[in-house]
């Protein structure tokens, strides 16, 4: 797929409010579309959102190795919404729950299943074990072929996964906080609701949708997109719609292409006598100058902002998802005795030019406002405490979507900069303290710590846009890791090559990019539906900054116009305040409601 014109990096977007009264109240509006705001702007229609989304927050529907307990988790999903669709006056609609089809394993945008490894089970589940009974739900709606319009058949697609850790939902405010509120049960909210409004309009009007419309309702988005691949690949689903819209946290933006991601998962077996900890430093460090490296080649049209991020999710038992930014982590400097005043002093001073290092590169966060809580950032970067035979440093980062990574602070990347920063003055601190000085990974505060003798496991993403393939990042990866082993091999005089010592993985999520057409008819009617629902600025289109399924669709079917659009900001997806203003979910429905008019040439 090609890009047709020239766009550059859009201002930021004042909220809708305002513009959508004055939308409201315009007597130029269609029939139609003053009847959805009728029936959306009312206090009884903000309840029904903040139910809905409630009500499925509350279920945990995070990965988990027992997937007979996702598969309970997606059933209660699908009840619910079920019973939302099942209701609505659409002339011939049905339901259906469709089952994975396990022959996806053999596709090369298949997800290997890495969530269902366990110590007792460390190959796994096959294909056909983990998607028994397990299914997508699918929501058809039959167009009546009827009309001027014409229009093309679409479908909506949303997921119901969520990442780890699950925390339960309330609300403050306008704000629905919980795990899963804006990525990714706020966007399908967002269409179960356009087409309960759009069937009450419709029958109200003694009228029915010229094309087709179909609602895609899918599972492990999070771990791969290996649902939506089982509905992208059948060919007789296919016939049912001819566009697709991917229901993500876009903030009310339009965007017809996708950055890419890849997961690695790197493990560092040191030889004797070598630690796989302090080795892990240099990694971390070509990794990101790798990263660096492949976002200043990436110059793209509809990517002027150049969303290549490097994210470390994960090293040894601290982390909890490859693509969420570490939050926590912690370290230990350890010595032949316990060290004196001047040795503590000599550490700090260590660790405060680490700190410089990476914050000079990264930016203080602890003088950025978090703007979910009011509140700094990072509250501190490091706390360290005297024990026995010396000190342990617990570095602190803000969690959240890789895609924020700039916005936010990862502790794993800044970890590595301090031990780096020690390991630079070991010969002066053991010098001063009269002994050997080690680093070493420390315990998490809650859970086991690395078993001994183990190999040091780092996982993390890397983003990319167009401009690079899949391919060719995966490997860049695997040379910066290896390189970053053999870096600190020779410095401590060894002559192991890093290939032999470190060996680099993509097991997990691998998302190639795409890029549409930012002037297709999708997203003419996609700005048409913005404009009538009062949030429209005269603002560039450009690629959405992360990866979803928008891409397994764009890539099986390469005329296939594909969209991704939502309510919620990426910033608070995958952090501890995920969140989303139910005011912006209630304009997504209007625009979702108005979109499918459009789209299927109902609104002539």
């Amino acid at each position: 797929m090609s890009t047709k014109r020239t766009v550059s990096q859009s201002p930021p977007r004042p909220r809708p409010t305002a513009q959508r009264k004055k939308s409201a109240a315009s007597p130029a509006l269609p029939p139609l579309v003053r009847d959805i705001f009728a029936r959306t702007r009312t206090a009884a229609f903000r309840r029904y959102l903040r139910e809905l989304l409630l009500e499925l927050c509350r279920i945990d529907t995070t990965p988990n190795p027992k997937v007979a307990q996702m598969q309970a988790a997606e059933a209660a999903c699908f009840r619910i919404l079920e019973r939302e669709l099942g209701g609505l006056a659409f002339a011939d609609a049905r339901l259906e729950r469709r089952p994975i089809n396990p022959g996806i394993q053999a596709h090369p945008n298949y997800s290997l299943l890495h969530f269902t490894k366990t110590p007792r089970r460390p190959q796994g589940l096959s294909p056909e074990a983990t998607y028994a009974n397990r299914s997508n739900l699918l929501y058809f709606v039959p167009g009546g072929g009827g009309g001027a319009g014409g229009g093309q058949s679409v479908a909506l697609n949303a997921h119901i996964d969520v990442v780890a850790p699950y925390f339960p939902p309330r609300v403050q405010d306008d704000t629905v906080y919980g795990r899963g509120a804006c990525d990714d049960k706020g966007p399908l909210v967002g269409i179960v609701a356009a087409l309960k409004v759009l069937s009450e309009v419709l029958a109200r009007a003694g009228r029915r949708l010229n094309r087709n419309v179909l609602a895609m309702l899918v599972v492990e988005e999070e771990t791969g997109g290996n649902g939506s691949l089982s509905l992208a690949v059948d060919r007789e689903l296919r016939k049912f719609y001819d566009s697709i819209l991917v229901a993500e946290c876009t903030d009310l933006k339009i965007h017809p292409a996708n950055r890419g991601a890849v997961w690695y998962r790197a493990v560092l077996n040191a030889p004797p006598g070598v630690s796989a900890f302090e080795m892990f430093a240099f990694v971390n460090e070509e990794l990101e100058k790798e990263g660096a490296a492949l976002r200043a080649e990436s110059r793209h049209p509809l990517f002027p902002q150049r969303p290549v991020q490097t994210c470390h999710g994960m090293i040894g038992p601290f982390g909890e998802h490859p693509s969420r930014i570490c939050g926590e982590v912690s370290f230990a400097i350890r010595f032949d005795r316990a060290p004196d005043r001047p040795t503590e002093l000599l550490v700090e001073d260590c660790l405060e030019a680490g700190l410089a290092g990476y914050l000079g590169l990264y930016g203080d966060k602890t003088r950025v406002t978090d703007p979910a809580t009011g509140k700094p950032m990072v509250a501190r970067h490091y706390d360290w405490r005297r024990e026995s035979d010396g000190f342990r440093v617990d570095v602190h980062g803000a969690t959240g979507h890789m895609g924020a990574i700039r916005e936010r602070d990862g502790a794993i990347t800044k970890m590595a900069h301090l031990v780096r920063s020690l390991v630079f003055s070991r010969a002066k601190l053991e010098a001063r303290a009269q002994g050997r000085v080690a680093f070493e990974l420390a315990r998490p505060a809650h859970g086991e710590g690395l078993p001994p003798g183990a190999a040091l496991v780092l996982e993390g993403g890397q983003g990319f846009i167009p401009t690079h393939g899949i391919t060719e990042v995966m490997e860049r990866l695997r040379q910066a890791a290896q390189r970053g082993a053999g870096n600190y091999l020779r410095r401590i005089g060894r002559f192991e090559r890093g290939e032999d010592v470190v060996t680099v993985a993509y097991e997990k999520l691998h998302n190639v990019a795409f890029d549409g057409d930012p002037d297709s008819r999708s997203v003419r009617h996609a700005v048409a539906a913005a404009k009538l629902g009062g949030f429209w600025r005269d603002e560039p289109i450009l690629g959405w900054t992360v990866s979803c399924d928008a891409r397994l669709f764009a890539t099986e079917y390469p005329e296939l116009e594909v969209l991704t659009f939502g309510p919620g900001q990426l910033a608070f997806a995958h952090s501890d305040e995920e969140q989303i203003r139910l005011e912006d979910l209630r304009a997504a429905v209007e625009f979702l409601a108005i979109f499918i008019l459009r789209q299927t040439g109902t609104l002539a």
